[in-house]
């Protein structure tokens, strides 16, 4: 638990949104928690994660969500590990909102490492046509930046994608 690497949560808070700036301490080891000296709250580090409040570890819900993400079907998760199906919906739903919340906190506001961008372009195959696909990502993150489809490989596609 390193308590330079959170902020309040509380709407409420005047501290909210401020990282290492010795408004937070740790509240319970044992717990997990942290305080926040401005307004007094104490709070779980899984807040604001879709962790919070589950009744599985934060590493078992990330390996099922991570298996939907990668297309195993639900169903196989059931038989497999023995879950309620509306829990693993849940989990799905939490952590699309989750990544939802990240992409407009992050990307959105332009909060990204523009320092190393890679590019590349694919070559597909529709009906009677040739397509072609230019992806950009965000080298640091892995974050997928973006992508263009074009009839035809040329500079138009290029500067889209830019």
């Amino acid at each position: 638990m390193d308590p330079q690497t959170v902020f309040c949560p509380n709407p409420n808070c005047k501290a909210r949104g401020l990282i290492s700036q010795g408004n937070i301490g740790i509240h319970s080891h044992k717990e997990r928690r942290y305080i926040c000296h401005i307004c007094g709250k104490t709070f779980a580090t899984t807040t604001g994660t879709p962790f919070y409040h589950r009744h599985y570890k934060a590493e078992f819900i990330s390996q099922m969500v991570s298996l939907l993400a990668h297309s195993c079907p639900p169903q196989a998760i059931v038989a497999t590990y023995g879950i309620d199906a509306r829990t693993v919906a849940d989990w799905q739903q939490a952590a699309g909102i989750h990544c939802r919340q990240v992409h407009e906190a992050v990307v959105q506001q332009g909060q990204l490492d523009w320092q190393q961008v890679q590019t590349d372009e694919i070559r597909g195959k529709a009906q009677g046509q040739i397509v072609w696909m230019a992806l950009a990502i965000a080298v640091t993150t892995r974050l997928w930046l973006g992508g263009v489809l074009s009839s035809a490989r040329a500079m138009e596609m290029a500067v889209a994608l830019a």
